[in-house]
């Protein structure tokens, strides 16, 4: 399980003293703890809600250190991107252009949309599916290319 393997992970970082890594993977936990305890919750964290808390972790990550680069604060930008990059290591691979369009084709059929007016029903799937793995924008972006 990747709440696990988190845990592991920390102890191991704190072990060989890399503050960094140890600071990202911390924040991952509380996330993953915040998750598990929820009201409605049954204090279990399925590897699939753990990869999109990573995910959103990610995107926040960089999006912060877009902003640092854009203030001028190379510095913060720095320690930011290097969190990023250790808990990154956590979500499957991205998939690549053809791999994105190819699943996306799958799932078109599988919904049977046939227009733009389908979009939604083919983005609820697709969300799902590809949680991790792509990012929103571009099966979004994709979606409307291929219904169009």
């Amino acid at each position: 399980m990747l709440f696990d393997q988190i845990s592991a992970d920390i102890m191991a970082a704190m072990k060989a003293k890399d503050k960094v890594r140890t600071q990202a993977l911390r924040n991952v936990k509380k996330y993953f703890i915040e998750a598990k305890t929820a009201p409605g919750n049954n204090g279990e964290l399925s590897d699939e809600a753990a990869l999109k808390i990573i995910a959103k972790l990610v995107k926040q990550g960089r999006d912060t250190a877009q902003l640092y680069t854009e203030q001028n604060r190379p510095d913060l930008a720095e320690s930011e991107l290097a969190e990023v990059a250790a808990i990154e290591s956590y979500l499957p691979k991205p998939l690549s252009d053809e791999e994105l369009t190819a699943a996306l084709r799958d799932i078109i059929a599988q919904v049977g949309a046939t227009s733009a007016k389908d979009m939604g029903k083919v983005m609820g799937v697709a969300s799902k599916q590809l949680a991790g793995k792509a990012d929103g924008r571009a099966i979004s972006t994709k979606v409307k290319e291929l219904l169009a």
